[in-house]
């Protein structure tokens, strides 16, 4: 029987194929990754140029669940980990033009000039508005209005919808893209009655839900966290593509790979499909076709951002806060900007500030796609107008994802069980990734994790049977 190169390959170095790569080899499994691109880190990547540190993806991590904290301490970060400022405790909306503090208690509630006078009344009626049957399957948009009215749509799961997924909450599976709220009406028939309801067993659950959850990240950025993920990797190949993967003869799993001006293949005992839809459905075609057209059938929203750098002096807004989200209705060209020298400190000169921007989405896809200059403009354009910006923006720096952000719209929930047949398929296989389980960095590092029980109890079953 042949010997296999390594017990498992990872294919894709992003948040989720390190962390799965990290944790096994924790357990002294013999781990391989490899990952097309020229660094390690996916969408993660911190720039520091000119005095100023700009995020190209996330901006932040949300610690919702213990992995994070694990994963932390095991790489000895700790003392690099920064919290969020306690002045960005603040989430602004637009309105009529204006940015108004999305209400974070009962008074600020009533007092919100967000929702009108019968959209707060509405909301009594919320207890008593009927519950979906548990096998169907609700747009967000249409849960919203139906529990909540159009205003609540307008002005707060909307632009929350965009600051998220950059998506279009008319699209959106509930139950794929907010399970918890489809959970609340499915167990309490009320998201209220739920709230209330549900806060002492929520309180003894070790994940915290997103809306209480801590943001942070690393004096360096957050790249600190995949730098130390690919430091700790003895067996991590850049440039290097796998093309095809079939079942050797010896049990094992055989990837082709290409790069670095050769072919070869790696037999494997398990193999991760750490990588995005699309890449993992031109992988699995050929020993499973349906599973390949749910995977290619899961859409991506294209998204650009822009990190704008002003003297504090010329901005009129006292940036207080953690940026501001703008609803679809209000008809700007922005999906919301981040207030990110609020956030966190060092990310701008001293008398500096530096902002962060996302354009496009679901919304107006095509934006992402225009010039630097263009892009530059329309940003300026829109922070002098929401935040009085009085003077051209001394620098900025354009980042395109054209395919950012997967989205979980409707029929999400049989698309990722149609691709996860490929498991099925080929014993020894894992798919894993942002498609399913969660976008957020924590999500992605929750998802590994179990990916990584879930191989790890494979090769032990398969040595337990080979001992006997």
């Amino acid at each position: 029987m042949a010997t296999a190169d390594t017990d498992v390959l990872v294919v894709g170095a992003g948040i989720s194929g390190l962390t799965t790569a990290f944790r096994l080899s924790l357990r002294g499994i013999n781990v391989q990754v490899i990952e097309a691109a020229a660094h390690a880190g996916g969408v993660i990547q911190t720039v520091r140029r000119d005095g100023v540190l700009y995020e190209r993806g996330p901006n932040s991590i949300l610690e919702t669940n213990p992995h994070i904290g694990e994963l932390i301490d095991q790489l000895e970060l700790r003392s690099q980990r920064i919290e969020i400022s306690a002045r960005a405790s603040k989430r602004f909306v637009v309105h009529r033009g204006a940015l108004v503090p999305l209400p974070m208690s009962p008074a600020a509630f009533v007092s919100t000039p967000l929702f009108s006078t019968g959209a707060k009344f509405r909301l009594l009626r919320e207890p008593f508005a009927s519950r979906r049957p548990a096998d169907s399957e609700e747009s967000v948009a249409d849960f919203v209005v139906r529990r909540l009215g159009r205003e609540f749509l307008d002005y707060a799961v909307d632009p929350f919808v965009a600051g998220i997924y950059a998506g279009d909450p008319r699209e959106l599976s509930l139950p794929a893209a907010f399970p918890r709220l489809y959970a609340l009406e499915q167990r309490y028939g009320s998201l209220i009655v739920g709230q209330i309801r549900g806060a002492h067993e929520r309180a003894k659950r070790p994940e915290k839900g997103k809306n209480i959850a801590r943001s942070f990240s690393f004096v360096n950025g957050v790249q600190t966290l995949t730098d130390a993920l690919a430091a700790r990797l003895e067996r991590l190949r850049l440039r290097i593509r796998a093309t095809h993967i079939r079942r050797g003869m010896s049990g094992c799993l055989t990837v082709a790979t290409e790069g670095n001006g050769s072919s070869e293949e790696s037999r494997a005992r398990a193999v991760v499909l750490a990588v995005p839809a699309r890449q993992a459905a031109l992988l699995v075609r050929d020993f499973a076709p349906g599973a390949a057209q749910a995977l290619d059938a899961i859409p991506y929203a294209p998204v650009a951002s822009v990190a704008s750098v002003y003297r504090r002096a010329d901005v009129a807004h006292a940036l207080d806060g953690f940026g501001v989200l703008a609803p679809r209705i209000e008809q700007r060209r922005i999906l919301g900007t981040l207030f990110s020298s609020t956030m966190f400190e060092g990310r701008a000169p001293q008398d500096h500030v530096m902002l962060t921007t996302f354009l496009g989405g679901q919304r107006e896809p095509a934006l992402p796609s225009l010039p630097d200059a263009d892009l530059a403009n329309i940003v300026h354009a829109e922070l002098a107008a929401l935040i009085g910006a009085r003077a051209a923006l001394l620098s900025c720096a354009v980042t395109r994802w054209p395919h950012a952000i997967p989205q979980y719209t409707i029929g999400h929930p049989d698309r990722v069980r149609t691709a996860l047949t490929a498991e099925d398929a080929l014993p020894g296989l894992f798919l894993c990734g942002s498609w399913r389980g969660g976008i957020s960095v924590g999500d992605c590092i929750a998802s590994a994790c179990r990916t990584a029980d879930r191989v790890s109890d494979r090769l032990q079953q398969a040595a337990t049977i080979r001992r006997a």
